[in-house]
């Protein structure tokens, strides 16, 4: 707290009224007559204190900053938090960049077409699957058994088809494993596709059922069939 005074005017105002008098209705010619009039002024100086005190009063100071220690903050700015990533979140994107990675590699890797074209429907349908689950959370433990076993084993697979291919040579174990990893490729495009759509599952499900609504809504107020142009009663939206 600081305290401050405020020093009262009114007594000298009260001086200067007293000098004012005494020289309008006495002479002030001799030295006495100074002595008087200022005797009189201390008086009245003294009894208008008693009447007019000075006034204090206190306010709060702000605490100094030391030197050093402290920055100052900017007014009207907030400290902005940074917010962290949901973990399980972040889990499934790190998942995905690291299966397409992955597939991507071995694309370029292995030089048949055709295994190259089922490797990028393999890419393409993986990265749907996991950018679902990612907008939708509550998705994941439908895609746990893709996740743990389907999607690693395809890509354990492919890397041995391209450790084969890359060994340059035919051999009965070489070319009946990798005639059998063909043939695999084939129901597992099939696989990852099915584990797409049955995504949709719940979300196909409430559409239909709308739609079973809605037209047994449109039956019953005599909208639906008909034909066209017919008068009927209107569609109140």
């Amino acid at each position: 707290m600081t305290t401050h005074k405020k020093v009262s005017v009114l007594p000298i105002y009260l001086v200067g009224a007293v000098w004012l008098g005494y020289a309008l209705l006495f002479p002030l010619r001799a030295p006495l007559h100074y002595v008087l009039c200022a005797g009189l002024s201390l008086l009245v100086f003294v009894g208008g204190k008693a009447i007019f005190p000075d006034k204090v009063y206190q306010t709060a100071q702000a605490p100094k900053e030391e030197a050093g220690t402290s920055e100052p903050k900017e007014a009207g700015k907030p400290e902005s938090k940074k917010e962290e990533a949901d973990p399980k979140i972040a889990a499934l994107q790190k998942e995905k960049d690291r299966a397409i990675s992955e597939l991507r590699r071995l694309n370029d890797a292995i030089p048949d077409e055709r295994i190259s074209a089922q490797i990028d429907h393999l890419e393409e349908v993986t990265g749907k699957i996991i950018d679902y689950v990612i907008a939708k959370p509550e998705k994941k433990p439908q895609i746990s058994r893709f996740l743990d076993y389907f999607l690693p084993t395809t890509i354990k697979l492919l890397n041995a088809y391209d450790r084969m291919d890359s060994a340059g040579v035919s051999g009965s174990n070489i070319d009946t494993t990798k005639e059998k990893v063909e043939q695999m490729l084939n129901t597992l495009c099939a696989a990852f596709d099915k584990q797409l759509d049955a995504l949709f599952g719940d979300e196909a499900l409430d559409i239909s059922t709308d739609i079973t609504v809605m037209e047994n809504l449109l039956a019953q107020e005599g909208l639906s069939g008909g034909a066209a142009g017919s008068d009927g009663p209107e569609l109140e939206l």
